[in-house]
C-alpha cells in the first residue's frame, strides 16, 4: 500500500490501521521530518518526494497494489482546479505504469446535477480523472466527517459552545448526512481486500440524516450545554458567512470559507451500494450522537491521534539558519535559575498552552489572539492536541511545534499575523541539584512596519516574558513538592499542578 496525504488528518489515522490489518505500507511525503514523532514510523517506509516529480513517483510505486490519494489542497486562486486535476492525471499515469492495481480516492458528498462550489467541483473533478483512467479506482463520496480533532467537528463544536444563540446563514437548514472519521478508515481500509473489479464511486454516510442546525443542538445536548436556539439568516455570501465561522472557531479564514461553501447544498447518501462489497462494522455504523461523544472523549482522555490543524505547512528556515545571515533580529532572552530539577520544569514547558495557558497575564494574550483572528489568523482557539506530550510539526495556539528534544528544548513558530516572523525557544539545562530555564523571542521583522511592530510591543514583552519564565519555574515546584507529598492528583503533570492559568 503507498498512502499519499499521511501528513494529513486522514492519512495519518489510516496508517496504523493498515498495518493492523497486516498490510506493508508506504507513505509518500515531502519533509519526513514532520512524521518523524508519529508511534508508526519505523513500521512503514517512508518515501521522500512530491506528486509533481513523475520520476520519482512511478518508482515509489512499484510494488505498490493499492494507492490512497488522500490529498486536496484548501488553496484558492486562479488555476487550483487545473492544477488539482493536472495532479491526479500524473498520478492516475505514474499508477499504470507500475500496474498499481486500484486506487481509493475520498471525496466529498454531494447532489447529482448541480452547480457545486470551487472546491467541490474540484474534489468531483479528481475523482473523474481517476475513474476514467486505466486503473480501477474507488472513489469514496464522504459529507461532514466527525472526529476529534477534525475541521467539521471542530466547526460545529465552537459554533455551539461560543454562542447561546446562534445566528446562522439560512444553509444551516440544509440536511446533511455526517460520518464518523472511525467509519471513514474503516471502508478505506476495507476497500484494500476488495478482489473483483471495481471502478465507481460510493456514497459514505451514518444514515442519520440531519439539518446542519440539528446537528448543532445534538452536539449541545451531548456536550450537556443548555439548549442552542439557531436563527436562520439571510447571508448570501458564502465568503461573509465563512468570515464569521472564521471569527468565533479556530478554522481559519483559508478553511472556513471552502467549508462554508460545501455546505451550501444537501449532502445525503443517494445510495448505500457499498453494503453490497463491505459489510457494515460490528455493531454497525456509528450515529451522529455517537460520534460527537466519542469525539469528545477522545479529546477528554488526550487521546486525538490526529487534528486538521497539525496537517501544516513545512517547518520555516531556523533563526540560526544561513539563508537569515545579514537579516535585523530582535531577541528577549531570559535566564532563571531554579532548585526545581530539570524534569519537573521540562513538564510544565512541555504542557504549554491550550487548556494550561502561557503563565502569564491571560488577558494580554486573549486579546493577542482575538486581535489575530480578527486579522484572518490562527488565534488561540486551536488549542493543542495532547494536554502533556507534544511532536514536531503539531499545533499549540497560534504556535507550531517547529523542534522538541524532550527534556531540554522546546522551539515554537509563531503562526499569527505579523509583520516578520517569530520564534518561542523555551529550553531547561541541569544546574547542580536544581536547573537552568532560558527563554528567547526572535522576531525577525519585515521592512519598516516590522520594527515599528516590534518596538510597539516591548513594553508588553517587558512584563509578560519575565512573569512567565518566574511562574513556569514555580509550577515546577509546585509540582515537585505536591509528588513529594502526594498531593499532586493523576492529572497534576498535565496542567502545571492545578494551576492552569497562572498570573504574574
Amino acid at each position: 500500500m503507498l498512502v499519499t496525504g499521511a501528513t494529513g488528518y486522514i492519512g495519518g489515522r489510516l496508517v496504523p490501521r493498515l498495518l493492523d490489518a497486516g498490510h506493508r505500507v508506504k507513505v509518500l511525503v515531502r519533509s519526513p521530518k514532520k512524521i518523524a514523532g508519529v508511534p508508526w514510523f519505523d513500521d512503514v517506509e517512508v518515501v521522500r518526494s512530491s506528486l509533481d516529480d513523475s520520476a520519482a513517483l512511478e518508482e515509489a510505486l512499484q510494488g505498490v497494489d493499492v494507492l490512497y490519494y488522500l490529498i486536496h489542497s484548501m488553496a484558492a486562486g486562479s488555476g487550483f482546479e487545473a492544477k488539482e486535476k493536472a495532479m491526479a492525471e500524473l498520478v492516475a499515469g505514474a499508477a499504470a505504469a507500475a500496474s498499481v492495481r486500484r486506487i481509493v480516492y475520498l471525496g466529498g458528498l454531494h447532489p447529482r446535477n448541480t452547480a457545486l462550489s470551487t472546491h467541490m467541483r474540484s474534489r468531483e473533478a479528481v475523482g473523474e480523472v481517476f475513474l476514467s483512467g486505466p486503473v480501477d479506482a474507488i472513489v469514496f463520496q464522504a459529507g461532514v466527517v466527525i472526529g476529534s480533532g477534525s475541521a467539521s467537528f471542530e466547526m460545529i463544536r465552537h459554533l455551539a459552545e461560543t454562542l447561546p444563540l446562534m445566528p446562522a446563514p439560512s444553509w444551516v437548514r440544509n440536511r446533511i448526512e455526517a460520518i464518523a472519521v472511525r467509519d471513514v478508515l474503516y471502508y478505506l481500509v476495507g476497500a484494500a481486500a476488495l478482489t473483483e473489479p471495481l471502478n465507481r464511486t460510493f456514497d459514505i454516510g451514518c444514515r442519520d440524516v440531519l439539518t446542519y442546525a440539528g446537528m448543532m443542538k445534538e452536539y449541545a445536548v451531548e456536550a450537556g450545554l443548555p439548549a442552542r436556539p439557531v436563527l436562520a439568516l439571510p447571508v448570501p455570501a458564502p465568503r461573509l458567512a465563512g468570515l464569521w465561522v472564521a471569527l468565533v472557531t479556530p478554522i481559519p479564514l483559508s478553511m472556513s470559507v471552502p467549508l462554508v461553501q460545501s455546505l451550501q447544498h444537501d449532502a445525503v447518501s443517494a445510495e448505500h451500494d457499498i453494503d453490497t462489497y463491505i459489510k457494515q462494522p460490528d455493531g454497525g455504523l456509528t450515529g451522529y450522537r455517537r460520534a460527537v461523544a466519542l469525539a469528545l472523549g477522545k479529546e477528554r482522555d488526550g487521546q486525538v491521534e490526529t487534528t486538521w490543524a497539525n496537517a501544516g505547512a513545512d517547518a520555516d528556515p531556523l533563526p540560526s539558519d544561513p539563508g537569515w545571515a545579514g537579516h535585523r533580529v530582535y531577541v528577549d532572552e531570559r535566564t532563571f535559575a531554579s532548585d526545581v530539577d530539570r524534569a519537573h520544569v521540562w513538564t510544565i514547558i512541555e504542557g504549554i498552552g491550550g487548556r494550561n495557558g502561557w503563565y502569564s497575564l491571560p488577558l494580554a494574550w486573549s486579546v493577542r489572539g482575538w486581535l489575530d483572528k480578527l486579522s484572518g489568523g490562527a488565534g488561540l482557539l486551536r488549542g493543542r492536541r495532547h494536554p502533556h506530550h507534544l511532536v514536531a510539526g503539531e499545533v499549540v495556539d497560534w504556535w507550531r511545534v517547529e523542534r522538541i528534544e524532550r527534556g531540554h528544548l522546546l522551539r515554537l513558530r509563531a503562526e499569527m499575523r505579523a509583520p516578520g516572523r517569530a520564534w518561542l525557544e523555551l529550553c531547561v539545562e541541569p544546574d547542580g541539584t536544581g536547573s537552568l530555564y532560558r527563554q528567547r523571542a526572535i522576531f525577525f521583522p519585515k521592512g519598516l512596519s516590522g520594527r515599528l511592530y516590534w518596538l510597539a510591543v516591548l513594553p508588553f514583552h517587558s512584563i509578560i516574558f519575565p512573569a512567565m519564565s518566574r511562574n513556569i519555574t514555580a509550577a515546577a515546584r509546585r509540582l515537585s513538592a505536591e509528588e513529594k507529598t502526594g498531593a499532586a492528583g493523576p492529572d497534576a503533570r498535565r496542567t502545571g499542578a492545578g494551576e492552569a492559568r497562572p498570573t504574574p
